[in-house]
């Protein structure tokens, strides 16, 4: 929308300036940005003799404007250089001047920059105007939050402001409550100042970690350093659940943060202020000289130096499958080396790497024949299948490039291993952002991060991602004997991708569930019920043990909504040896599933069909998809404070890959495949033979596709059924929103929808609902597009095989 004051610093600085040599005209639109910005700065650069311009505010703008002085209330030396001023300060949503006053530095003026000056968190003073506060002006910092920021982070970026904002090295930040590149380098130049290095560059040097390692901080101890490690905190959050404050005492709410960080980071969880937490908090390498259980090399790993990386703490190698024409590295995986990694008690992670390293290596086209070269050298390796296979992003991708390039390029990698079967599952290797960007809209299992490019702008303002797997943080030379070669020490997440420790092994991922699942049905057929299928005791001997309790307040009531399982059952297959599985791998995605949620969710579709009216839902519904939606409904309500938009909160949390929420990446998958199955066996399958169709036949690679289509077949009946599902006056679902929505402290969504604005409110959740869906059948339809013109091509190749063996033409 445009601006009319905005309009007129567009036009009143083209018509001022547009002769002048190096100047650059901005759009006469109406809408702020670098461009109107930079022909302001060029403006100013006129004004104060510099020639040619250019549309930067660098050191000897800087200097010239300084040497002006302070510029405020009565300033007259330059009626364009106020003129300038007060256009940038519109242009920033200021009301600068009365209308026909510009170029006069008035009350008027004063009261904006006294304003905007309160907004950095700098004092108001005279509201004046130094060359620092000109600069802020002229760029596109906010200083109020923007969306996605939050007061908590604003608070900090004013505390940083004010505190520093007279010094010689300091910036003035942004204050619009996002963390980011330049805050980080603002708080690592405030760490500087407080440690008393003579020039602060923002760099974390020999002297900052020199002085890093004697501020060792616990409970009990209070001060500045202790403002800025929980500010560092505070831009890392959150860790799972834990989130924390900026603060002048060390207390134990901060204790408990920090070691949950520490876990999270692979680092001694004591709870204190110690050199490697105040490392991992500041830079994206942390301690380059931490234990580290991972490494990864380009160089062959013979017997001797698989002795070597044991003996040194090392366990699992990253090593490379492909090696491109032309490259003289020879860096891929050697006949016999996995054999000798494995003899010597070392596991391998796998990388694949053509090029990449520059955005005209990323295009959707190349990611999928890079997934199908991936595949067939790792099925020639032998690795066994659900290998994570990590592709590269060896550069320092900007957020356009990822949005216009990377993510592309790895939405071809998942297509690609889609239509060769999902035999092999993708993670990415690149800077902290990119890691992010891909998981988030790719489902990348793992992420192996560049940690020790910490110069990457992918690596500054951003956290570790919440799946990495593996921090490469230091490359250095090992020297064994007469022996040398270059390694990469990665820090290795436990409980993370295990990388694999054999080959050739012909099970899958669900293997052994699927085996569990037979066994129960064998059982179950030997039982005998007369009123339960086989089918139906399986599903309730999974479930009963989480989703089975017969008190209403406890667990939903399972018996009210599903019913109860027979108890009898339960007994004979204990008593013959079996137990409940509590959880397996999907083959598709490398993910570990809820067995008991899984079945409780097919138990309930399997009992209590959808509606011909898909538009409706019921006591199906709420086993499965429609329970999990109205937990996440409470849990929005109760994080109203950070999330007002309810579409936010469903972009940020549902169903997003290793986010910490009530409706999880996982929990989708198992409302998605609970439902499938249980339409499996109603249209006439055993559940072993649903199971094994699913997980082992290739039925999960379109799971999301087939999920939305069977059950709402529209956007709008989709929407419509989450609507019902929070609001429909029936018993079982009132029950349910009872249970799950007011026993969590949460209001009803029909009080909510009857509040001013509620309607808009509720309506932008069930948005947010469907939103999550789409995402993720949109997803499994590019790589089913991809598979099925991959299947077509090997159909039209076998038949020209087949011709040309008939005919004795040469084969194309």
């Amino acid at each position: 929308m445009a601006d009319q004051k905005v309009l007129e610093a567009q036009q009143w600085v083209n018509a001022t300036y547009g002769s002048v040599a190096g100047y650059a005209r901005c759009p006469e639109d109406g809408r702020t940005g670098w461009s109107t910005m930079n022909s302001l700065i060029m403006g100013l650069q006129h004004e104060l003799g510099i020639s040619p311009v250019v549309a930067s505010f660098g050191p000897t703008t800087l200097g010239k404007v300084a040497a002006l002085g302070e510029i405020g209330f009565g300033w007259d030396r330059n009626r364009n250089i106020v003129a300038i001023l007060e256009h940038g300060l519109f242009c920033k949503g200021y009301w600068a001047v009365e209308p026909d006053s510009y170029g006069w530095y008035t009350g008027v003026t004063r009261q904006a920059v006294k304003d905007l000056r309160a907004n950095m968190g700098v004092p108001e003073g005279d509201g004046t105007v130094d060359a620092k506060l000109f600069k802020c002006i002229l760029n596109m910092d906010a200083y109020v939050v923007v969306a996605g920021g939050t007061d908590k982070i604003r608070g900090i970026q004013r505390w940083l402001n004010g505190r520093y904002w007279q010094r010689d090295a300091y910036s003035i930040g942004p204050a619009d409550g996002i963390y980011s590149r330049d805050v980080q380098k603002a708080l690592m130049i405030a760490v500087q100042y407080e440690l008393g290095i003579a020039s602060p560059n923002g760099n974390f040097g020999p002297a900052t970690q020199s002085g890093l390692r004697g501020r060792n901080l616990g409970p009990g101890d209070s001060g500045v350093f202790v403002e800025l490690f929980s500010a560092a905190c505070v831009f890392n959050e959150p860790i799972g659940d834990y989130r924390t404050n900026q603060r002048s005492s060390y207390d134990s709410a901060l204790s408990d943060y920090v070691k949950a960080f520490q876990r999270f980071s692979q680092l001694d969880a004591n709870g204190r202020a110690d050199y490697p937490t105040w490392a991992q908090l500041l830079v994206s390498m942390g301690d380059p000289d931490r234990p580290a259980g991972g490494s990864d090399t380009r160089f062959e790993i013979t017997a001797a130096r698989a002795r070597w990386l044991f003996d040194n703490g090392y366990r699992v190698v990253g090593r490379y499958l492909y090696d491109p024409p032309g490259s003289t590295l020879d860096k891929e995986i050697k006949p016999g080396e996995l054999r000798t990694l494995f003899d010597n008690g070392l596991r391998v992670f796998p990388i694949y790497q053509d090029n990449a390293r520059q955005l005209s290596d990323f295009t959707y086209t190349q990611g999928y024949q890079h997934a199908l070269n991936a595949h067939r050298l790792a099925s020639g390796y032998g690795f066994n299948r659900g290998t994570v296979l990590y592709f590269a992003v060896d550069y320092d991708a900007t957020q356009d490039e990822i949005d216009s390039a990377v993510v592309p390029y790895f939405q071809g990698v998942s297509a690609g291993l889609a239509g060769q079967g999902k035999k092999y599952v993708h993670g990415v290797y690149g800077s902290r952002n990119v890691c992010i960007n891909v998981t988030d809209k790719t489902f990348a299992r793992h992420s192996f991060v560049s940690g020790m490019s910490w110069g990457f702008s992918g690596n500054l303002g951003f956290t570790l991602p919440a799946n990495w797997s593996f921090n490469q943080i230091k490359e250095f030379q090992v020297v064994n004997g007469t022996d040398t070669f270059d390694l990469d020490r990665d820090v290795w997440r436990a409980g993370s991708d295990p990388g694999t420790g054999s080959v050739n092994d012909p099970s899958g991922p669900a293997d052994a569930f699927i085996a569990y699942i037979e066994r129960l049905y064998d059982l179950a057929v030997a039982y005998g019920s007369q009123d339960r299928s086989p089918s139906q005791l399986v599903m309730e001997y999974v479930r009963h043990s989480e989703y089975g309790n017969k008190d209403p307040l406890n667990e939903l009531g399972w018996w009210f909504l599903i019913g109860g399982y027979d108890e009898g059952f339960v007994s004979y297959a204990d008593a013959r040896g079996m137990s409940v599985m509590k959880e397996f791998k999907d083959p598709f995605t490398g993910y570990d599933l809820g067995a008991e949620h899984l079945m409780a969710t097919a138990n309930g579709h399997f009992l209590t069909p959808q509606d011909a009216n898909r538009k409706t839902a019921n006591g199906g519904d709420v086993a499965g998809w429609g329970g999990d939606l109205m937990t996440f409904f409470a849990d929005w309500r109760n994080s109203e404070e950070q999330y007002a938009s309810g579409r936010a909160f469903c972009a940020a949390k549902l169903a997003v890959p290793n986010v910490a929420s009530s409706f999880g990446f996982s929990d989708m998958i198992e409302d998605a495949d609970g439902y499938l199955l249980a339409r499996a066996v109603r249209g006439g399958k055993t559940i072993v033979q649903a199971v094994r169709d699913h997980y082992d036949g290739g039925g999960g690679l379109r799971r999301f596709n087939d999920f939305f289509a069977g059950r709402w077949g529209t956007s709008e009946d989709c929407k419509a059924a989450a609507h019902n599902v929070l609001t429909a006056a029936d018993l079982t679902l009132g029950l349910a929103r009872k249970q799950l929505i007011m026993m969590a402290g949460a209001m009803l969504p029909s009080v909510l929808q009857n509040l001013p604005g509620g309607s808009d409110k509720l309506d932008s959740f069930e948005l947010g609902f469907v939103d999550a869906i789409l995402a993720r059948t949109g997803m499994e339809s590019r790589s089913l597009t991809a598979y099925r013109a991959n299947h077509a091509r090997y159909l039209r190749a076998a038949r020209t095989r087949r011709a040309a063996r008939t005919t004795g033409r040469p084969e194309n």
